[in-house]
């Protein structure tokens, strides 16, 4: 049995930070498993433009702890008037890294996103000629489409076609939650890649209703069936270089997950590691951790390997309830709990 674990030290390629005082309270706890992220932009109002991905990024920086090494990479959210040439010159300039497609109305802070993806095939194409990564949020959005069909049916009607219209362009659905989108992007060219929560390993739909209504288990796209769940960590540990470690932690205050129409998204940053850790060792899979956490990421984006480790090591540890206090006070993933891995600082 392995009880310690050093590994190159991983990147985390979705996140949320928020802004203002709740970027402050939990900007720290990214920076301290991770050496870069890949930020989100739906703030309010979105990051479109190179000014405000440049401004958003150094209040990232200051609200670091003093002498944090970590590193936030900037997207561009997209909208039906995005710029091709403004997101060009951005990731040119070294300020955007990659473009975030959210269907319009699909989670958090997502009014203002795309209501018809092939109407930006300009833009589309001129991040195909870069080599710009899109970022995608897959799900349809129809009222009719039940919640737990909507990244299958996003993959057959939008994605599909999309990777079939630009078979350069590099595509990362994100936070899959589903076998048919394992089977998609194993079946899809190498330019097609996906990233993985820890949440969409550990719990299934069930969590949700464990009891009574648990706020703090959902999140969009929301956790499936089982044999969903299955597949997803049987992905995430198969040592496949098309998946890679993006937690999706998206921090919201308790009183507005515990609400009569609580927000979506799961706190996870605290405990992202070690939560992992725990998916991979029931699956007697730490050998292939180091892979999925520190090294598919960057080479899918083309991005140096990091310098360092860091190290988890088992142990028994109980994780609070909540984090931080005030309009700030968060429910983290695990929250009450006592789980088997610890981050060795």
């Amino acid at each position: 049995m392995t009880d310690r674990l050093t590994i190159r030290r991983p990147d985390d390629w979705h996140v949320h930070l928020r802004d203002g005082a709740m970027l402050a309270a939990v900007a720290g706890w990214t920076a301290r498993q991770f050496a870069r992220a890949i930020v989100m932009p739906n703030l309010t109002p979105p990051v479109t433009t190179i000014a405000a991905a440049a401004a958003y990024r150094d209040r990232i920086i200051a609200a670091l702890p003093a002498g944090t090494a970590f590193t936030p990479l900037m997207t561009c959210y997209l909208t039906d008037a995005a710029d091709a040439d403004e997101i060009a010159r951005g990731h040119g300039e070294g300020v955007f890294t990659a473009c975030k497609l959210y269907p319009a109305h699909a989670t958090t802070n997502s009014a203002h996103g795309v209501t018809d993806i092939f109407a930006l095939a300009p833009v589309l194409e001129r991040m195909q000629a870069i080599g710009m990564p899109l970022l995608v949020h897959g799900e349809v959005t129809d009222r009719e489409v039940d919640i737990f069909d909507r990244e299958a049916v996003f993959i057959d009607r939008t994605l599909t076609p999309l990777v079939k219209a630009f078979p350069a362009l590099k595509i990362v659905l994100e936070h899959i939650t589903t076998a048919e989108a394992v089977a998609f992007v194993n079946d899809a060219p190498d330019t097609v890649a996906a990233t993985i929560t820890p949440q969409h390993m550990l719990i299934n739909r069930n969590a949700i209703f464990d009891g009574g209504i648990r706020p703090h288990a959902y999140c969009l796209p929301v956790a499936k069936r089982e044999v969903h769940r299955a597949a997803v960590r049987a992905a995430a540990t198969s040592g496949s270089p098309k998946f890679f470690l993006g937690t999706d932690s998206a921090p919201h205050g308790v009183a507005r997950k515990e609400a009569a129409c609580g927000c979506a998204g799961i706190f996870n940053a605290p405990i992202a590691l070690e939560s992992y850790a725990i998916a991979f060792d029931e699956d007697g899979a730490l050998d292939r951790l180091e892979g999925f956490a520190s090294e598919h990421g960057p080479r899918f984006y083309g991005l140096p390997l990091n310098d360092g480790t860091v190290t988890l090591e088992r142990a028994t540890v109980a994780v609070p309830a909540v984090i931080g206090e005030g309009d700030t006070a968060v429910v983290p993933f695990h929250g009450g709990e006592t789980i088997g891995w610890r981050l060795v600082d």
